[in-house]
């Protein structure tokens, strides 16, 4: 029988952290073997970062940009662990950061861990190829819990990328992400985006195709965080011991590119 892989918790007193520690304390193809949070943190078991780097295979963060670029670079410098980071809101200097560090360690990041949304990203992508941009519109609309800082979600981002790669174009040269006032008429190959943020909403996210006469609408709700936890964990499971570089969960779901995906048994239901 194969050795549980070892992860480490980074945020481990966070809301995702906690989530994180109790999913890989339930799965038996896992071993927690060390939770940190910010420094100068102590109890509850929480040991110093670097000691938890030290016994990892795989670290899983879940903090803010910040935090989440100093351990890229700390595992960097030191060769590993693998990193399955889950923060959201970066600039574009600390995604160079990352990808900078990701040339020594394998990394996963990704806008959202939920295996149905990632699903939904990659269907995405097929359609807007599919679907072309001079008679077909795409709206994205995202809604999040009052609580959440960054505008448009780090998801909603994730599937605005996945329409311009299907489209063929930079999602920064088509994006629209607020409108205001007399604005025109909408630009040909447009991707806009919409914001609800209010009350305890998990997360929501749809894509909508519009074309005329008719629309086509993909979309995903999230019941509960336990089914980021679930991803966040297929990602561990599928990046310990691969290749420096940087990767997402397009890559661990093989959408188009079967041949990059290990035999990762996906749980759905917790178990």
């Amino acid at each position: 029988m194969p050795q549980p892989l070892r992860i480490a918790i980074a945020g481990a007193l966070g809301r995702m952290g906690r989530q994180m520690v109790e999913a890989v304390a339930r799965d038996s193809r896992l071993q927690l073997v060390a939770r940190f949070h910010r420094p100068g943190s102590i109890g509850e078991g929480l040991v110093p970062r670097d000691e938890a780097l030290a016994f990892a295979d795989v670290v899983i963060d879940f903090t803010t940009p910040a935090a989440s670029v100093e351990l890229a670079q700390t595992s960097a410098a030191r060769g590993g662990p693998a990193l399955v980071i889950g923060s959201t809101g970066f600039d574009a200097a600390e995604l160079a950061a990352i990808a900078k560090a990701a040339e020594k360690v394998a990394i996963v990041r990704s806008g959202s861990y939920s295996l149905g949304l990632n699903m939904l990203t990659g269907l995405v992508e097929q359609a807007a190829r599919a679907l072309g941009g001079d008679d077909c519109d795409i709206e994205i609309l995202e809604a999040h819990h009052r609580f959440k800082v960054d505008a448009p979600s780090g998801t909603a981002l994730m599937l605005g990328e996945a329409a311009a790669r299907g489209r063929d174009v930079r999602l920064e040269e088509v994006a629209k992400r607020a409108r205001d006032g007399v604005t025109g008429p909408r630009p040909a190959g447009e991707i806009g985006f919409a914001v609800l943020r209010g009350g305890s909403i998990v997360g929501e996210h749809s894509v909508g195709f519009l074309s005329e006469g008719e629309r086509l609408t993909l979309s995903h709700t999230a019941g509960d965080r336990s089914m980021f936890a679930r991803g966040a964990i297929a990602a561990a499971l599928w990046v310990a011991g691969r290749s420096a570089g940087e990767y997402d969960m397009q890559h661990v779901l093989g959408f188009g590119a079967p041949w990059q995906a290990n035999p990762v048994e996906f749980h759905f239901n917790g178990r």
